[in-house]
């Protein structure tokens, strides 16, 4: 529950204060522009801030990391809400993710630490259980924050999480990293352990499935508000609804891959829901080109699209990690690092070529997926099978 809530930080900060986004423009004089650049200023600092917190936990254990990145969510949080232009919340929002990244990264880090391969992959399902709450609690909680002490208390409240938080790391976290993991950090410098992980085609196949996957999610957070209050005409208060039973979707199929995970390989899994999720990126297209039946039909295969996410992600990150073990914590670095960098240039393009319906949004999402698939199919599948 615990490694389940400290990796949550990052959804919650993007997901709280999408609800806010018209009202963060009104008060701040922003364009829709402007204020959905917040969003991707938010993964571009998820991105950056791993690449330095994953060697270092590997080097110096998995606690120090966490504390100093939770004290940084929490003082940039409050930034944020005293944010008085949108530069400034742009700068807040960017030091606010330098902070959220460390939960993703050592978490992830300390399954691996624990859990072989498969185990690995059941338990970062599991762990989207406990995260995947923050996409369905955090939209509707941001819309009644917004109802009664405007944008800025969302952030308030993000604040106070991060204080908690860091009190529990500080009482209930135990150092998991082994000492050979310990001994490989310190005979190598961070740019040699990622050199080391890169030079293996595996783990850039896992790293780079799992993230091309997942910008199909950052596009969605990124373009949401804009398809679903603006070209669907939902209201502030109906939009988390929508927002939350997609994200249902994301944890639902998190907890059935840990089902089938009984019976089959993390990578028979891939192997499978790649192609699928392909298939359903084609139709969704062929929907928002033609727009044939509107919301009706978009809303739903976005849906099913989104599923594939929670299935993705446990096992190409269980993968990536199982090529080398002692070298976790640069592993999780990395393959997050890759999965917001892709995330924050998928949802930049979604968000340029933006024409008020979902067709930048489902175009950007089939290229992805397509080299998902690739990624998946010729770099890490053939060589990890026998």
């Amino acid at each position: 529950m615990l490694l389940g809530a400290i990796t949550a930080m990052g959804p919650l900060a993007i997901d709280m204060y999408l609800p806010t986004l018209p009202a963060i423009g009104a008060d701040l004089n922003a364009s829709p522009a402007a204020t959905q650049a917040t969003v991707a200023a938010f993964l571009a600092g998820m991105a950056i801030g791993q690449v330095f917190y994953g060697p270092w936990a590997d080097r110096v254990g998995r606690r120090p990391p966490i504390l100093i990145g939770t004290a940084i969510f929490a003082v940039a949080s409050v930034a944020c809400a005293l944010a008085p232009t949108i530069e400034f919340l742009l700068a807040g929002r960017f030091v606010q993710a330098l902070g959220a990244c460390a939960g993703g990264v050592v978490a992830r880090a300390v399954v691996r630490d624990l859990f072989d391969h498969t185990e690995t992959a059941r338990m970062l399902s599991l762990m989207m259980l406990i995260m995947g709450l923050a996409p369905i609690l955090a939209p509707l909680l941001g819309s009644l924050l917004l109802a009664f002490g405007g944008w800025p208390s969302s952030f308030w409240f993000q604040a106070l999480f991060g204080v908690l938080i860091t009190a529990a790391v500080l009482t209930r976290l135990r150092e998991s990293r082994s000492e050979a993991a310990a001994i490989q950090a310190a005979s190598e410098n961070p740019l040699q352990s990622y050199l080391a992980l890169i030079r293996r085609p595996r783990l850039v196949g896992y790293a780079l499935a799992g993230a091309l996957n997942g910008a199909t999610l950052f596009t969605y957070i990124a373009s949401s508000p804009g398809l679903m209050m603006g070209a669907y005409g939902l209201s502030p208060a109906v939009f988390p609804w929508v927002f939350g039973l997609n994200a249902a979707a994301v944890i639902g199929s998190g907890q059935v891959n840990r089902w089938i995970l009984r019976r089959m390989t993390p990578d028979q899994v891939l192997a499978r829901v790649s192609l699928i999720s392909v298939g359903l990126a084609v139709l969704l297209v062929v929907a928002a080109v033609t727009g044939w039946g509107e919301r009706w039909s978009v809303l739903p295969l976005l849906f099913l699209l989104l599923a594939s996410f929670g299935f993705m992600q446990g096992n190409t990150m269980a993968g990536a990690l199982s090529v080398d073990p002692l070298r976790a914590g640069s592993t999780s670095a990395l393959s997050g690092a890759a999965s917001f960098a892709v995330g924050a240039l998928a949802a930049s393009l979604a968000g340029a070529f933006h024409d008020g319906t979902a067709r930048p949004m489902a175009v950007v999402m089939l290229v992805s997926l397509v080299g998902s698939a690739l990624a998946l199919h010729r770099l890490a599948l053939p060589k990890a099978q026998p």
